[in-house]
């Protein structure tokens, strides 16, 4: 099962705020899942994200 991030772990990783993630989920340019009140991010999205350009 592939790793998934919380969002403050994404935007560590992604050197932004949390703000700017929740921005990408909404505008699903990061695909993200709901987990209970919570957003998820799979790793390799963000790896995705990154290397298309993202940020």
């Amino acid at each position: 099962m592939e790793e998934l991030m919380r969002v403050r772990e994404v935007a560590d990783v992604m050197k932004v705020s949390t703000t700017t993630v929740y921005r990408l989920i909404a505008s699903q340019e990061l695909p993200a899942s709901r987990v209970g009140k919570a957003w998820r991010v799979k790793r390799s999205d963000v790896a995705r994200y990154l290397k298309q350009g993202g940020n």
